[in-house]
């Protein structure tokens, strides 16, 4: 995959990502007690992770051809991070 396809594709997980975060939170605002509790912890962590994937697509927009594996690595390993902790809070709201 060339340079600018990644970056497309890594621009449109993010956006992908913004949106299942509002779904959840969405969700965590109608839930109750523990379930509302636990969403929003899970939320927090989540969106902590979106700030790091964030960060990456940042440095992967300003790479040079140097560090261009580098960045790309750092992103892909950022986004597997937050797509793992998303699996989590979507099999609690299941």
């Amino acid at each position: 995959m060339n340079k600018e396809t990644f970056k497309q594709n890594a621009k449109n997980s993010i956006d992908e990502i913004f949106d299942a975060i509002n779904r959840i939170q969405q969700r965590a605002n109608k839930a109750e007690g523990e379930a509302k509790i636990l969403l929003n912890e899970k939320l927090v962590e989540l969106k902590a992770k979106k700030k790091e994937l964030e960060a990456r697509y940042e440095e992967l927009e300003d790479a040079s051809e140097e560090k261009w594996e580098e960045v790309k690595n750092a992103f892909s390993s950022a986004s597997d991070s937050f797509k793992e902790g998303f699996k989590k809070i979507t099999s609690l709201i299941k």
